[in-house]
């Protein structure tokens, strides 16, 4: 054996003794494509234990090993790594799926590179396969690639180092109506998703510094030439390893158009409140504390609005009977709405003005109120008694007016007459009589029973049937019903205890 030859062998003894206990792997091939050595990382990179597994060139191992781009493309065999540089061909940073074809559920990525070594003539010596096992990497930026996609929030992300998108998710091209062609590649200053910032100077600063950009509504230019009303915020993070800046996004163009349309309800509420020509009033429903009137409510009943605004409906006594006043308000805290109740309002000067009020339940900035609207129709029963008046002095002596007749101006009388529920005091028995007066009294079923002397389960019965004559649901609306009629003033005792 020659010098020269000898000085070769141990030359590349030592080149692979060097290379043997790296973590890098490392194939060497012949220049006639044989494989010729393998590290210990190279067999542990395709599964195999010794280098005649891996193919005795290259054309077996791209028989034993399908390859695949990350994008899952399949690598045409003479375009694998191995077959490359075969034909001496330089490349760095070639990324690749790798899996054997007897197994294709064991699945590696690799990162490939290649040497080609020369002689001193600078003619090809030996051909070298560098590869490092990036799967760790690879799944991990697959499981952001995902989470990245199928996250609902809108999403960009743009490199620092030229300010250009790189990635983009459904959400923002869902939002937006760009396809992802038109995202992917343009530049921040192309596609402004800071555009209308609130603090845009301090985003600008921040993306620029690599920083995180805080909370901020912006508008987002459209492809339509229309814009959106977005939240935006920024975050940085390392993708293939360069800085990267994530915008993500909420829209809040729908907010923005209900809060839209909320304040020209509010304005168109607010007119009407105040032109309107029926005095009206808004109190709180919790303390009953005015918070607003209009302007026929001060004239109508001649007061200013330093008299009215922060007082409770109590301490203002409009309403003259006390405890008209308390029923009604009792009344709207249950059932949320009265509709054309006969009071008798007192003005600031002393005058009282007979009014219909009516009432109901409205919500002004997320706190429940209630609206009180009064129609004067002080000239309307002035009218109505007038009439009543003269039917019943008519009527006083009528054997000269004829049956029909008769019968028209009783109804007249009672068209005019306070308008009550159908059912009359009369239409009571005179045990559900006794029962009803002793439920205004306060008594319950047992003392009723003690009372009246009859059997609880009567006493029950009898309850029903007033409940079910008088409309009612329970002892307070039953009380409620009689005094509104007058009924039971004094002490009530049943008949027979008289």
């Amino acid at each position: 054996m020659s010098q020269e030859v000898l000085t070769t062998e141990t030359n590349r003894r030592q080149l692979q003794q060097i290379i043997a206990g790296l973590s890098d792997g490392v194939i060497l091939l012949e220049l006639d494509r044989s494989l010729l050595w393998a590290n210990e990382a190279a067999l542990r990179m395709h599964g195999v234990n010794r280098i005649g597994e891996l193919g005795n060139d290259a054309d077996e191992y791209a028989q034993r090993f399908s390859l695949r781009y990350r994008n899952n493309h399949t690598v045409p065999p003479e375009n694998y790594p191995i077959s490359r540089v075969a034909r001496c061909e330089t490349f760095s940073d070639v990324l690749i799926e790798v899996s054997p074809v007897s197994d294709p559920e064991r699945v590696w990525v690799h990162s490939v590179r290649s040497m080609v070594l020369t002689d001193r003539e600078g003619q090809p010596e030996s051909l070298v396969l560098i590869m490092s096992d990036v799967t760790d990497w690879a799944n991990a930026e697959q499981r952001f690639e995902k989470t990245f996609n199928a996250n609902p929030a809108p999403a960009v992300i743009c490199r620092l180092s030229d300010l250009r998108y790189i990635k983009v998710n459904p959400g923002f091209l869902e939002m937006t109506g760009y396809s992802r062609d038109q995202v992917i590649g343009a530049s921040t200053y192309e596609l402004d998703v800071l555009e209308q910032a609130e603090r845009r100077d301090l985003a600008i600063e921040r993306l620029r510094d690599g920083a995180t950009i805080p909370q901020m509504q912006a508008e987002l230019r459209l492809p339509d030439g229309s814009s959106k009303q977005v939240i935006v915020a920024g975050q940085t993070l390392q993708l293939n390893d360069e800085g990267c800046m994530l915008f993500s996004f909420v829209d809040i163009e729908p907010r923005h158009k209900a809060e839209v349309a909320l304040r020209q309800s509010e304005e168109r509420f607010a007119k009407a409140f105040r032109l309107t020509p029926v005095p009206i009033l808004i109190c709180s429903a919790d303390e009953q504390r005015v918070i607003d009137v209009n302007q026929a409510f001060l004239e109508t009943l001649a007061y200013d609005s330093d008299d009215v605004l922060d007082k409770t409906v109590v301490q203002l006594a409009f309403i003259d009977d006390s405890a008209a006043r308390t029923r009604l308000l009792t009344a709207l805290e249950k059932t949320g709405r009265i509709d054309r109740v006969d009071v008798r309002v007192r003005k600031k000067d002393a005058e009282v003005l007979e009014c219909a009020l009516s009432a109901d339940t409205v919500n002004i900035h997320d706190k429940s109120c209630y609206l009180l609207v009064l129609m004067d129709i002080t000239e309307r029963k002035r009218t109505e008694l007038e009439l009543v008046a003269a039917i019943e002095e008519v009527m006083k002596d009528a054997s000269w007016f004829s049956r029909t007749l008769i019968e028209k101006l009783a109804n007249v009388k009672k068209v005019n007459s306070p308008q009550l529920p159908s059912v009359s005091f009369t239409d009571l028995t005179a045990r559900e009589r006794d029962v009803l007066g002793l439920i205004c009294e306060g008594l319950a079923d047992k003392e009723i029973a003690a009372r009246l002397k009859l059997a609880p389960n009567t006493v029950r019965n009898h309850v029903a049937t007033v409940y079910s004559k008088l409309d009612v649901h329970s002892r307070s609306e039953a009380i409620v019903w009689a005094r509104e009629r007058g009924l039971f003033s004094g002490e009530w005792r049943p008949k027979g205890q008289r």
